[in-house]
């Protein structure tokens, strides 16, 4: 059995000790994208999205305060949120890389209608949102985003992210559903 306290010598910092928490606290993997005024796609990897509203449908994604991706979704007023399938694990650390190219490096689309690059090979769910409103909040900026298009595929399950590293849902996870 694996040991995963966050117990921490009475030393260390409050953020150390969160940094080690939310370690602990398995998520789906999205990759946030937007285009710059310019035309330029960015987009980065996140694991801090969150549904917040149904009425009117709200999401909301932190980001890193001074990325270029949030710079291009606060100079656009609009972003995508694409939810990875379990498949797409290259994807994710493509994006969490940094690596400037990483937009010829995979293969994506945007339509008219959508809010930014789609990465549709990639993910299981993509919403197009609205910037409704950002909260600076330490080190990152918290972006609420109306939803105004999702789409997926329901025969995709996510990616998942924990204990710093990749995983999937095993299918006897899944079958159980949440009974206890």
């Amino acid at each position: 059995m694996t040991d995963l306290s966050i117990t921490r010598p009475v030393e260390a910092s409050a953020s150390e000790g969160l940094r080690a928490m939310m370690r602990g606290f398995p998520t789906g993997v999205a990759v946030v994208t937007g285009v710059d005024l310019a035309g330029q796609p960015w987009g980065l990897t996140c694991s801090s999205v969150c549904s917040v509203s149904l009425d009117p449908p709200t999401l909301l994604v932190c980001l890193r305060a001074g990325s270029p991706t949030l710079a291009a979704i606060q100079a656009r007023g609009a972003f995508s949120v694409n939810l990875l399938h379990e498949d797409a694990r290259a994807t994710a650390e493509l994006f969490a890389s940094g690596d400037p190219d990483r937009f010829d490096r995979v293969r994506w689309e945007q339509d008219v209608d959508a809010a930014g690059p789609h990465l549709a090979d990639d993910a299981h769910a993509i919403a197009d949102c609205r910037v409704a409103m950002t909260q600076p909040v330490g080190d990152h900026v918290v972006v609420f985003g109306e939803a105004t298009r999702v789409h997926g595929q329901d025969a995709c399950r996510p990616l998942l992210y924990g204990l710093r590293s990749y995983g999937r849902w095993s299918p006897a996870d899944v079958s159980a559903g949440h009974r206890t």
